[in-house]
């Protein structure tokens, strides 16, 4: 039995999420579709992470096992893109250890969330639109108390199987790239709906309604109900996976 790594895209507007949904479409449910038409076998197919309805990945990864030795894997993952959705692109597949794993060998993952404040019919479901002004300055001096703490109780989904609401963020920070807003955040582990209602925190922030000290209250509290609203979906994307060099290296 080979084990293979795939390195892949998907617009997510479209999908009940990455997890196979027995009344929805999801991409984990498409990519077992697609590889098991092309190898004439069923396939199991594992990711790095679980993203939610709408969500987005510009880069996420996966694995699977087949029995035989596939020799032409760049061939697969053209012929695996062609008979997918066109909102998913798989960029690359290739063999790995056969106890490589791709989400529990993940050392960190990384997340972007857009926001516009001019309306742009391009960005529609891929950004969120702001009607209100916010101080992005404000959000960022937020956004850095993140790495101070590791209980992210606060920015977990409600009744969430989650063992343990502890992770590590490395930074936190809000940049403008043209006209969009972006919040980027990377961790060792995310919560469920984390970084969506992180998100909507920092808008209550930028918005006037918490202070820099609320802001702290509200994650040491470790109560959900004490954060903000969660920011819709549209503007969320994973953007990178990080592994130990040795299990494998992302070749985009």
């Amino acid at each position: 039995m080979s084990r293979y790594f795939m390195e892949l895209a998907y617009k997510g507007s479209s999908f009940c999420g990455w997890q196979r949904q027995p009344n929805g479409v999801s991409v984990q449910g498409e990519l077992e579709k697609g590889l098991a038409l092309i190898l004439r076998s069923p396939v199991a197919v594992t990711g790095a992470g679980r993203t939610d309805a709408g969500v987005h990945a510009k880069y996420m990864v996966a694995h699977f096992d087949f029995e035989a030795e596939i020799k032409d894997q760049d061939k697969l993952a053209l012929r695996l893109s062609k008979v997918l959705s066109p909102d998913i692109v798989v960029y690359k597949i290739s063999q790995v250890g056969s106890d490589a794993h791709s989400r529990f060998d993940a050392l960190a993952r990384r997340y972007d969330y857009w926001i516009t404040t001019e309306r742009n019919p391009f960005l529609q479901q891929l950004a969120t639109q702001l009607n209100y002004g916010v101080d992005f300055a404000l959000m960022n001096r937020a956004a850095a108390i993140l790495t101070e703490y590791s209980d992210f109780s606060s920015f977990s989904k409600l009744h969430s199987d989650n063992l343990t609401n502890i992770c590590k963020v490395e930074f936190a920070r809000w940049e403008k790239k043209e006209e969009i807003f972006v919040f980027t955040i990377q961790a060792d582990r995310f919560l469920r709906n984390m970084v969506r209602a992180i998100v909507g925190t920092l808008l209550d922030v930028g918005r006037g309604r918490l202070t820099l000290d609320d802001f702290r209250k509200i994650i040491e509290s470790k109560n959900r109900g004490k954060a903000g609203t969660s920011a819709p979906a549209q503007g969320l994307y994973l953007v990178d996976v990080i592994y130990p060099q040795e299990v494998f290296t992302r070749s985009l």
